[in-house]
């Protein structure tokens, strides 16, 4: 198995250095690269690692894709890592457990708010989800369906992108697939942000020691000092009756991401009678493995089977 993730990170990596692709198209190369047959429902889960989805300024932008063993089940989900929008990585999916039942994850890499200011970073996800769906018959991956997912800046950047479904100045142009539709159909958020305007008024001393910084890095200046940008950046200010099912997460003793984000977030989708679930966890600070445990990821699956029921027939799971 080892030699064979060597085998598909070297293709990978032969699949960047390729001096044209004008005269096909980039699912078929993918496709020749990468066929589903390596997913066999005798394998474990594959994941095909590196595969850039758009290219900004000669720098290709990159995602994970993280396959289950057999044809995966409705929806695809695209994980957005978190680390004050600054940092982090790609790399850190926590969902394998879902991997593992049948979900394929896309795991999104985006420019960090150190070398681009919001919203570039909506820009870059919604690119990926375009991707995703441009190049699903590569796969076989049912992405007619997509589940945007993520855990803190991610978590933040997830409901964002979840909640402007449609809106123009944040879809971008970013990537080659532009005919394709970047709308979800559900977000799950991890203890993300949804308004930064509050955001501060609600943080602790140590969360402002993280946020103050970390915000003058995505917009520009602190969100008082430029108001138009916080309120496009803040997903509770979108909300409407249309939007996707939401699910939170988030730890009632959290002293970076205050968990008001999330009783707001909440509250703007009550208010327009949408869908959403917001699970308290007692006793969590920021992160950390208890949101990803059975009892949580037993969450998370009903959350997805609620909305994305089995087809019925000798395929469903």
């Amino acid at each position: 198995m080892k030699a064979e993730r060597g085998s598909r990170k070297a293709e990978t990596r032969k699949l960047r250095s390729l001096p044209s692709m004008a005269s096909i198209t980039l699912g078929t190369l993918l496709l020749a690269l990468f066929p589903f047959s390596a997913t066999r429902a005798d394998s474990p889960p594959s994941i095909l690692r590196d595969i850039p989805y758009a290219n900004v300024d000669g720098t290709a932008i990159q995602l994970d894709l993280h396959l289950p063993a057999a044809k995966p089940l409705s929806p695809v989900i695209v994980w957005v890592h978190g680390g004050a929008w600054r940092s982090g990585s790609k790399s850190e999916m926590p969902l394998r457990a879902l991997v593992a039942e049948g979900y394929a994850i896309a795991s999104v890499d985006y420019r960090l708010s150190t070398t681009a200011r919001f919203p570039a970073q909506i820009h870059d996800i919604k690119a990926a989800i375009r991707f995703v769906r441009a190049n699903a018959a590569t796969w076989n991956l049912p992405a007619q369906k997509v589940v945007i997912a993520g855990n803190s800046a991610g978590g933040h950047l997830a409901a964002l992108t979840g909640v402007s479904n449609g809106n123009r100045e944040l879809e971008g142009t970013i990537g080659e697939n532009l005919a394709q539709s970047s709308a979800v159909q559900g977000i799950i958020s991890f203890y993300g942000a949804s308004n930064l305007t509050t955001i501060l008024e609600q943080s602790t001393p140590h969360g402002l020691k993280v946020r103050v910084p970390a915000l003058e890095l995505l917009l520009g200046a602190e969100p008082k000092d430029a108001a138009a940008l916080a309120r496009l950046a803040s997903p509770m200010f979108l909300v409407d009756a249309n939007d996707p099912p939401l699910l939170l997460l988030h730890g009632d003793q959290d002293p970076q991401m205050p968990i008001n984000q999330s009783h707001e977030l909440c509250g703007a989708y009550e208010n327009v009678n949408a869908s959403v679930e917001f699970i308290v966890v007692h006793g969590a600070t920021h992160g950390g493995a208890q949101f990803y445990d059975d009892t949580r990821m037993a969450a998370v699956r009903k959350f997805l089977r609620l909305h994305f029921p089995p087809e019925p027939g000798p395929a469903s799971r």
